[in-house]
């Protein structure tokens, strides 16, 4: 388990990403003095942000307590997302869904959590996928 001792949260362009996504997490340094960076896709509604915000911190501290990799989260999403490009999957899949992701277990609380503050911030969930959706759009 990697012991957090930093973090670096930013609001960036979307094609500022290391790969098509909202929002991505990694770790830098070693185990005992890592530092957490989290980049989310930046939207017109703030609160939306937040949202992938959440969403991204509780998957990392999941899959950090129960033994998910940086590095299998990474390969899986990359290679997700290759499968995309050549029409394998769709374009509306979410990686983290897929059943032979090694953290579905984590991205779908992540997304229950998600989902329960968009609830409590009176956010429709169509709204919220509708304007995440659009930062996909080419």
């Amino acid at each position: 388990m990697k012991r957090i001792t930093g973090y670096d949260i930013r609001i960036i362009p979307h094609e500022q990403h290391r790969y098509e996504t909202c929002g991505d997490w990694w770790y830098e340094g070693p185990e005992d003095n890592a530092v957490l960076h989290i980049r989310v896709s930046q939207m017109p509604e703030q609160t939306h942000e937040q949202m992938v915000l959440i969403h991204e911190l509780a998957e990392v501290i999941l899959c950090n307590q129960q033994g998910v990799t940086q590095q299998d989260v990474d390969n899986f999403d990359t290679n997700f997302e290759s499968n995309r490009e050549v029409g394998l999957v769709s374009e509306e899949a979410e990686p983290g869904d897929s059943p032979n992701a090694p953290y579905k277990t984590q991205h779908c609380f992540a997304t229950a959590i998600e989902r329960l503050m968009c609830a409590a911030l009176g956010i429709t969930w169509q709204a919220y996928e509708e304007e995440i959706n659009k930062l996909f759009e080419k």
